[in-house]
């Protein structure tokens, strides 16, 4: 599933589903990593309109990582 596949599927669940307070969404914002509810998300990005789905790094739920962006930085630093 492509990665905009996977979390257009991860937020239909969360709006629909399960209680949406219960993700936080991580995103990028200039040089910083801003991290929101699902509901404030939403605001923020005026619908999903002003904050394109290539900015979202990381999707959690009560905790456990649902989606989390690959870095090839990170890949790099590891060795």
């Amino acid at each position: 599933m492509t990665k905009k596949g996977q979390i257009n599927e991860i937020f239909s669940r969360a709006r629909f589903g399960t209680p949406a307070e219960t993700y936080k969404i991580f995103y990028r914002d200039f040089e910083k990593i801003i991290e929101v509810t699902l509901p404030e998300f939403i605001k923020v990005s005026e619908n999903f309109e002003t904050i394109p789905i290539s900015r979202i790094e990381k999707i959690t739920k009560n905790n456990e990582v649902l989606f989390e962006k690959y870095r090839k930085e990170n890949k790099n630093n590891e060795k």
